[in-house]
């Protein structure tokens, strides 16, 4: 079984030939409300930062992995696991699908391939998300991978219009 690869995607590590995808995508000021971007990333940050994914993930505690396509290997987003708790067994769960590859069913995938690889191999007990309440692909898109609602966080992001309220969705293994 391989828990990296689904029907149309697989999920790879990131290499140093993503440093422009990831430049265009941390960079891009509209995704930073869905994060805790505040400035604009240096491609030589963002050099460093692929330099050093190849340490342990119970030591930096997050993992990134590319989104590519299997019919053309282009990659077409990430999918993160972070703030990885080994004690606890748990880690939070974020996925970018680039704009033009959206609602084709790559997330749902990417979702669940990533579900598959925290609990079948790294053995962990839960996954957390937290997701902006008016996110209501993004909601949509846990819920149908055996994610539940289990929290609201009022007023958790600020934005340049005003306070927006978290759900944070769960899965226990």
């Amino acid at each position: 079984m391989s828990y990296l690869s689904g029907t149309n995607i697989y999920l790879r590590a990131i290499e140093p030939e993503d440093l422009d995808i990831l430049y265009q995508w941390e960079n891009d000021s509209s995704l930073w409300v869905h994060g805790c971007t505040l400035a604009p990333f240096s491609k030589f940050t963002l050099r460093e930062y692929i330099q050093n994914s190849c340490y342990d993930i119970y030591q930096t505690r997050q993992l990134r992995m590319m989104i590519t396509l299997k019919k053309t290997n282009e990659t077409i987003g990430m999918v993160d696991l972070f703030e990885i708790d080994p004690h606890h067994e748990r880690g939070a769960v974020g996925i970018l699908i680039a704009p033009d590859h959206q609602r084709k069913g790559f997330g749902n995938e990417a979702l669940q391939l990533m579900c598959s690889y925290a609990f079948g191999f790294l053995h962990l007990h839960q996954l957390y998300a937290h997701i902006l309440q008016e996110n209501k692909n993004s909601l949509k898109l846990f819920s149908q991978n055996g994610f539940i609602s289990c929290g609201l966080l009022n007023e958790w992001i600020k934005t340049d219009n005003g306070y927006k309220n978290v759900v944070v969705m769960q899965r226990i293994n």
